[in-house]
């Protein structure tokens, strides 16, 4: 029954975070992520947000664009466009960013430029998804980028590239699926297949 389901979630998911809380030794890392994965992981923490890459999302060839320009983008202005969506769509020079679960530019522009100073290089780990139109050179393109904590989620397994993940359950899909989802009862999200506690504790 649905109810249930829902209620063995809520209570699962909140054990699961109190869990992970408690072996959490690095702390306030900045999370840059493609789409909403990794700021749903810093929120089951209770971790800042140190990074504008939160409830937004970009294609994966400009996520990487970024990614391999970060000083020319970083404090970039935002240049808002209309579209046919109901949240605000901002090109960031030759790149466009998606601010889907944000009420008004003002307010999407406020948190990029106030989140974009909280970076730290120090404590950095990127993430991305193969969705939204990610290709196989992006992935490429992505395993290339020069960084130490670097990994991209995807539907099948790609042996020949370091930073994959293979996330199951997508198998009959050209590509992952919304992994802040639950996959089952008791709170597990799809991304708990990988354990990214362990893997922000290994900060260099």
């Amino acid at each position: 029954m649905a109810w249930f389901s829902q209620i063995t979630n809520k209570c699962g998911r909140i054990l699961r975070n109190y869990y992970n809380k408690q072996h959490l030794k690095n702390h306030g890392m900045s999370v840059i992520s493609s789409n909403c994965t990794g700021a749903v992981m810093l929120h089951d923490l209770n971790q800042p947000f140190n990074s504008p890459f939160v409830n937004l999302y970009l294609t994966p060839t400009d996520f990487v664009r970024y990614l391999q320009h970060i000083d020319k983008y970083q404090f970039a202005p935002l240049q808002f466009i209309e579209t046919k969506c109901s949240y605000p769509v901002a090109k960031l020079l030759d790149l466009t960013i998606y601010f889907v679960h944000y009420n008004s530019q003002q307010q999407a522009e406020e948190k990029w430029k106030q989140r974009s100073k909280r970076l730290d290089f120090n404590n950095l780990f990127v993430i991305m998804s193969e969705r939204d139109g990610c290709t196989y050179q992006d992935l490429l393109n992505f395993d290339a980028l020069p960084f130490t904590h670097k990994i991209v989620f995807t539907h099948q397994h790609y042996p020949e590239i370091q930073s994959a993940f293979y996330i199951q359950g997508f198998e009959q899909q050209n590509q992952v699926g919304e992994l802040i989802y639950y996959c089952g009862q008791f709170g597990k999200r799809y991304y708990d297949q990988f354990d990214y506690v362990g893997w922000f504790n290994q900060k260099t």
